[in-house]
Order: C-alpha cells, then structure tokens, then sequence
C-alpha cells in the first residue's frame, strides 16, 4: 500500500477551521487507500509568542528550557488535529518527537537529526491509524527535549518519510508551490512545475523560504521526492525530485534573495598561512555557518577578510572575531547588517556562458553596485545593500525572461 508522509505548517492549522479543513483532506486521502503519517507545526504564530513571552520573562534563557518551551506549539497541533480527525471517524493517535523515535544530537535549539527509530508509528499504520507527529522536535541522545531550529517540521516530515520508507512527503504551505521569485516582489512570477534537489538546496539556501535547506538536504540524500502544495487550494504544486538527464534545463530557474545575513569584516590582518584559518575555525567551534568569504589583495604584506554569517549569528561572530584581533595582531571588526543577498539559480548555467556577465550588466544598468560575489555550478550569488534588493531581483526576472 502506498505511504505518504503530508506535513502542515503554521498557516495550514492557524486556526479551528483550518484544522477541520486539514483532517478532512487527510480523510479524503485516506479513502483513496493511501496511508498517511503526518506532520504538524504549530498553529499560526504560536511559536512566536512563546519566544516573546520568554524574552518578556528573563534575558537568560537556558537552551534546554527553550527548548521545552518551544515544543508545547507543536504538542496542541497535533492533539487538536486528532480530535478533528475522530469527529470525521478516521482513527488517529499523536506523538512528540520523541514518542516518534526521532533521536538528535545534544545541540539545543538547533539539534541535527541522528536516527529515526519510528516503531511506534509503523505499529499504529499496521492498525489502521493516522500517526499525528508533533514536527521541529526530537529527544536527544541524552534524554532531553531538542528542537530542530527554522523549518524543523519540514526536516521532520522528511525524515520520517526516509524511515519510513514512504513513496512521497507532500510538504503543504500557503502558497502553491516554489516560483521563479517571489510573488510578492515581482507579480509576473509563475510556479515551477518540476526541478531537481540540486536547484532546489540553491533556492533553499539563498533565500527562499518554501522549503528549510536541511529538509532538502535529507531529501537529496535519501532520495524521498517532494511535493510542495497549497493547503488552502490542494492544486498541484512543485514536484522536488532527481534530476532528470534527458529533458534540457533551463539556463535560470529562479530569481532568490536574502535579507536575513550580516557582513563581518576583520581589517588590518597579517597575510599569512594559518591566519584564515584561526578565525574560521573559532566561528565554527560556535556552530556559526558562513557563507560567502572575501580576502582582498594583500598590501604591504596586510589584508581584510570580509564573510557573510547569518543576522541571527551576527553578535556571535563579533565576539569570536574581536576575541582574535589581538591574537591576530589585526586592527580592526567592522559589522554590516545592512545588506542582502541577489542569487540566480539553474542547472543549465553549467552549459551556458554568459549567465554571470548579463546578471552583471543587468544590475549595472539599474545602479546597484556588488559589494562580494560567490558562485557553485548552478548559483550566482551578489551581496547588495538592503535598500536594492527587491529592486534587484525585479531586473534579474526581466533580463532573463522568467515571467512567461
């Protein structure tokens, strides 16, 4: 019998009627022979409050405790979907992350998935059951409640599905599945029907927020496809899958951009072996991810770093940095966080020249300067000010035709 594994964010079970409307879909389903294991976030911005009223009780916030804190949203998703599940007679039992069997490392707050144990719900499928799974949570190998970190109930959904050895993970959100930018930028943006995992971690990775990298990421390497859907129309979305070798890629599938990343700049350091070195390997002991890196020319035998790290991260990466300018003998730290992030994604840039000189002129013509660049195979990524990035991906989407 075919498993799918159907996860809802926050939008799709906001509210009563949303959740009503959600079991109804999952009986639907169910009555067309499927099994169906799910996923829930929490209902609207429930997390959200939960993080403010933390803040308004205490500055100190352990991560253990937040993290305790953090999984009561999720715990009410699902244990009113069950209850809206047995009003339509679909029998149905809800499980936390660590009823579920997902065990994670000890990282509160953003805890990685280790193994995926999931007894429990293959006894409940075997029983004809609707497992109802509290996403972004998990139990760690030390016996404490964790949280998977932004977008953790999509890695969940994920996960499972690999367990579980499910035949598709239908990720269901407020719109109706990735587009070529994002909509509310630019209005002639259309919804990709089809594109490959390696398009979709560069999407994921450079500002789009339809799906969390790291659940594409378990999806790539377990080869679970992905179907991105509306749960307030149930159209068809986007299918994330292999590549498909035989059909001709488009040169740019999508136009991203990210408001969310920081500019550190540590000037004045010594041009010499071991230099970088130390500096990366302090923001790595703080598990701070970076992502684009610039050393300028050295002068006089002196140079400036300059890397991007998330906003989120940013006082982290002052304290690791300033804590090795005297070790460095470098002169100075310098924080931007006034800037973002313009990417080009497609897989057929790999084939097609020219790509990285049109998005140049392109952003020339409309007078927004490139401040760093990083590239993959299939990315080009340029760090703007804040102010033009809308702007930015609006000449991007035009200059390479992605309206039609």
């Amino acid at each position: 019998m075919t498993l799918v594994v159907q996860k809802f964010g926050g939008t799709s079970v906001g509210d009563a009627d949303r959740i009503r409307a959600v079991a109804d879909h999952i009986a639907r389903t169910r009555r067309t022979g499927t099994n169906v294991i799910v996923v829930v976030s929490a209902m609207g911005k429930t997390t959200d409050g939960l993080i403010r009223l933390a803040e308004d009780v205490s500055q100190v916030r352990p991560g253990r405790e937040l993290d305790m804190l953090l999984t009561a949203g999720e715990r009410i998703s699902m244990s009113l979907l069950c209850m809206a599940l047995a009003e339509l007679g679909v029998p149905a039992a809800s499980f936390t992350g660590s009823q579920a069997g997902i065990i994670t490392d000890t990282t509160h707050t953003k805890a990685r998935i280790l193994e995926v144990k999931g007894d429990r719900l293959r006894e409940s499928l075997a029983q004809g059951v609707v497992p109802v799974v509290a996403g972004f949570q998990g139990v760690s190998s030390k016996r404490d409640v964790t949280t998977l970190g932004r977008g953790g109930s999509d890695t969940t959904a994920v996960a499972l599905a690999a367990a579980l050895e499910a035949d598709l993970c239908e990720i269901y959100t407020d719109v109706p599945g990735v587009f070529t930018a994002d909509p509310r930028v630019v209005p002639t943006a259309h919804r990709i029907s089809r594109i490959s995992f390696e398009e979709m971690l560069e999407i994921a990775a450079t500002g789009g927020r339809v799906l969390a990298l790291r659940s594409v990421e378990f999806a790539r390497n377990h080869h679970v496809p992905l179907h991105v859907r509306s749960s307030f129309t149930w159209e068809p979305g986007t299918v994330v899958s292999e590549e498909d070798s035989s059909m001709e890629q488009p040169i740019v599938s999508a136009v991203t951009s990210d408001s969310t990343e920081a500019k550190v700049t540590i000037t004045g350091v010594p041009d010499q072996p071991g230099i970088a070195a130390s500096v990366f390997r302090g923001l790595a002991d703080r598990a701070i991810n970076v992502d684009v890196i610039v050393q300028n020319t050295s002068h006089h035998g002196m140079t400036d770093i300059s890397f991007t790290v998330p906003r989120t991260d940013l006082k982290g990466s002052l304290e690791v940095a300033e804590q090795l300018v005297p070790q460095l003998g470098a002169v100075s730290v310098i924080a931007d966080d006034d800037v973002a992030t313009v990417s080009l994604v497609g897989a057929g840039m790999r084939t097609h020249p020219g790509v990285t000189a049109t998005m140049f002129e392109t952003l020339a013509a409309a007078g927004i300067n490139i401040e760093m660049i990083s590239t993959s195979p299939i990315r080009i990524s340029c760090l703007v000010r804040a102010e033009h990035a809308e702007r930015a991906v609006q000449v991007l989407h035009a200059a390479f035709e992605l309206g039609g």
